[in-house]
């Protein structure tokens, strides 16, 4: 009796990842790309076969929400007339017909979902044939299936409205929604359907409190009492927090069963009581499906049998906390890690042997599930007392450290910045990175191999810098960077260059489509060596007049995008993280740098889901960025980035923050983000991204100069500085090229016309 929410998609090799890209350039056939998909999902099956079933539609080509769009016939106007992956990759990367619908953090995860765009306008319609065929392959292959699909009430609540009231437009995607399960009712005897509604960790918070007050409670006990009438076997999963306030009326539907999360949201236990005295089955989350630590299955043992005091038994179900999307697909073929550090390390196929252990260690006496057990507590208390997580000095310098804020406010120190740096309005500038190049890349892989030395490696990496630094010099961008070419990612080149941190070889995670990243491991205390970027800064420096901005990953998104060890207050990790970023702020401001820009891209993504958490996050979280940057001196310039996010209910922590300028992401949302900026009166500088790097669409000239003009109806110029909404990586140079001299053209019709 055991369950999984869904499964890494993307293939042990990141076969999807390749299959895609192959597709978008035109070097293979749709054809071809279906028969890859084709062959992982089989690939995946076989893998769950010893679960009560195997997931079916939690396989995508790019993303659940945007498939469940596309299944309802929930096209934007612009992409009406598309059909076909023609269609579907157009809401998700853009077209010549229009951009890309906006992206955004998969509630707390690294995991990007495409927003829907819903209207009064739009006619929608039920299209399940996707789903049917995965369903048909997997029955095909002899597997029981269970769709996994994103439920109702979370799908409309991640939407974003563009006309109409919201009950009037919800009403009408009902109707397409449950057309849909009409249709999946028909296909076998009984039907089981896994509904997410992450939403619901929500509690009473605003997003939730006003889709309550717009549809009412009665609605979410209406809609989960008709799919069951409809003759579905209707599963209710919550994740990633507890869910308390929504399990109480769940109880009061017909549903089969509901799923909470036990690692997440302990107090799903507060729930245990009512779900024992209702006739549910409890699909009970106790396999961490977002961390790569092996399970310490003594106590999940003890955690079951606390349920099991409630709940009987039988309707006890075991199951990973949330989809197992989130963590890589194996620990197969990892060499490199040390191997007493590998043995921690529980992936998502490891995750699949934990639960079936777990089940039979729950259910009764199995000689090989109580050797299992025997090795794992052993695994455990190798780690608790191992002498590679603890390091003294950090710890004693992190309690000692006396930088914890700059010393000078902002006020004083844009008034020295200004003079010195003498940059003209609408200063110019790129967030960092520019194109990974297959050259590049294989130059990085041949130097890891030992195919190359350092000298050949580092001149290979210094032509990138130089030719970079000299088209950006050439196009005339105001503010220059050495475009990255050493790094593979923004925080795994950090992480390589720390103390405590180990890196995998294969253990790639789905960001969002094609993209993948691959997250260092912080299995210890975090300490930094030896200066990270100030070689490679200072020589692109050397190589221009124009101001060279510094380029660092901030201590709460390295903190975000790694696997962070569980034996240890995320904030402690945190503060760690900070000193190394501060040291090397020191380092990069002595070496002559007069811009550092401090990415914090994924702050936001680490608030917690519930409200009555965000307080203590906020006062970590603020304390480690600023102590990163407390270190600088007044007339260095530290810059800040953030992206997908949703500013409004955290604007005032964002001046907390008090970097000098902060870079957003607004180009597939309009001033939306940048308005709240001038309701508080926010003083700092802002580059709002006027361009898309996310879609290959080249912007014209007009479009950004009539972006940046709508922007200076927002912000005065004094406070403006222009560039694209996020880094250039993923982007190809015929693409970047003709896009950045757009901005410097447009740039310059405004600057005078002012």
């Amino acid at each position: 009796m055991s369950n999984i929410l869904g499964f890494p998609r993307v293939g042990q090799n990141r076969e999807l990842k390749k299959a895609l890209e192959s597709y978008w350039s035109g070097k293979c056939s749709q054809q071809e790309l279906e028969s890859v998909a084709k062959d992982l999902r089989a690939k995946h099956w076989e893998l769950q076969k010893h679960l009560d079933y195997v997931c079916v539609n939690d396989f995508s080509l790019y993303d659940n929400v945007l498939d469940v769009a596309y299944a309802i016939n929930a096209k934007p106007q612009r992409f009406k007339d598309l059909s076909g992956l023609e269609g579907y990759f157009a809401m998700a990367r853009g077209h010549k017909n229009g951009v890309a619908c906006e992206m955004t953090k998969w509630f707390n995860t690294n995991y990007h979902y495409v927003v829907p765009e819903l209207s009064i306008d739009d006619e929608y319609k039920a299209d399940a044939s996707n789903i049917i065929a995965q369903y048909n392959e997997a029955k095909a292959l002899g597997y029981k299936p269970k769709i996994s699909l994103v439920g109702l009430f979370t799908f409309f609540g991640l939407s974003k409205i563009i006309k109409g009231e919201p009950a009037d437009v919800f009403k009408k995607v009902k109707s397409a929604y449950l057309d849909l399960i009409d249709e999946l009712v028909k296909i076998d005897d009984e039907v089981v359907i896994e509904f997410s509604e992450a939403i619901f960790v929500r509690g009473n918070d605003e997003t939730l409190g006003n889709l309550r007050c717009l549809l009412g409670t009665s609605a979410i006990e209406c809609i989960y009492n008709v799919i069951p009438e409809k003759g579905i076997k209707t599963i209710v999963s919550t994740f990633f927090e507890h869910s308390n306030e929504f399990t109480e009326l769940l109880l009061r539907t017909k549903v089969y069963g509901i799923g909470l999360d036990f690692v997440a949201g302990s107090k799903n236990e507060q729930s245990l009581e009512a779900i024992g005295k209702s006739d549910k089955v409890l699909y009970a989350g106790v396999i961490d499906g977002r961390n790569i630590w092996v399970a310490d299955l003594e106590s999940k043992l003890a955690l079951l049998d606390s349920i099991n005091k409630f709940v009987p038994k039988e309707r006890i179900k075991i199951s990973a906390s949330c989809s197992l999307l989130h963590v890589p697909f194996s620990k197969a073929g990892e060499s490199k890690i040390d191997s007493q550090i590998l043995l921690w390390l529980s992936f998502a196929s490891e995750k699949l042997q934990e639960i079936a252990f777990l089940d039979k260690l729950f259910r009764g006496q199995d000689s090989a599930a109580l050797a299992f057990l025997q090795e794992n507590k052993a695994i455990n208390a190798a780690r608790k007392n191992s002498d590679k997580t603890n390091n003294k000095a950090v710890r004693e310098r992190v309690k000692n450290y006396p930088h914890k804020q700059r010393a000078e406010s902002f006020k004083e120190r844009i008034k020295i910045q200004k003079e010195l740096l003498n940059l003209p309005i609408l200063p110019t500038t790129t967030i960092g990175s520019f194109p990974q190049t297959s050259e590049i890349r294989a130059l990085r892989l041949g130097y890891k191999k030992g195919e190359i030395n350092k000298a050949q490696y580092d001149e290979g990496i210094k032509a990138y810098i130089k030719d970079c630094v000299a088209f950006q010099d050439e196009i005339g961008l105001d503010v220059l960077v050495h475009g990255e070419p050493e790094r593979n990612d923004m925080v795994e080149y950090f992480g390589e260059q720390m103390e405590g941190f180990v890196f995998s070889q294969n253990a790639w995670v789905q960001s969002y489509g094609s993209r993948c990243v691959k997250p260092p491991i912080i299995f210890g205390d975090v300490a930094r060596p030896k200066p990270m970027t100030v070689d490679w800064i200072t020589y692109a420096q050397s190589l221009t007049s124009r101001v060279m901005k510094g380029m660092l990953t901030g201590p709460v998104t390295i903190l975000n995008w790694s696997f962070v060890r569980d034996d240890l207050p995320r904030s402690a990790v945190c503060e760690q993280l900070a000193l190394c970023i501060a040291d090397e702020i020191d380092d990069l401001q002595k070496a002559g740098i007069k811009i550092i820009q401090v990415d914090e891209a994924a702050f936001k993504e680490g608030y917690p889901l519930r409200a009555e958490n965000i307080k203590e996050y906020e006062r970590w979280a603020l304390e480690c960025f600023k102590t990163s940057t407390a270190i600088a001196q007044p007339q260095t310039q530290i810059h800040t980035h953030m992206c997908y996010s949703e500013f409004n209910d955290i604007i005032k922590t964002i001046e907390a923050l008090d970097a000098d300028v902060i870079s957003i992401e607004t180009a597939r949302s309009g001033n939306e983000l940048l308005k709240i900026f001038k309701e508080v009166g926010y003083a700092n500088e802002v580059g709002p991204g006027v361009y898309d790097i996310h879609s290959p669409r080249i912007p014209s000239v007009e479009e950004i100069e009539r972006q940046i003009k709508a922007l200076l109806e927002v912000l005065p110029k004094e406070q403006l500085w222009i560039n694209p909404d996020c880094g250039l990586k993923t982007r190809k140079w015929e693409e970047v090229k003709p896009s950045l001299e757009h901005i410097v053209e447009a740039v310059k019709k405004v600057r005078a016309s002012l």
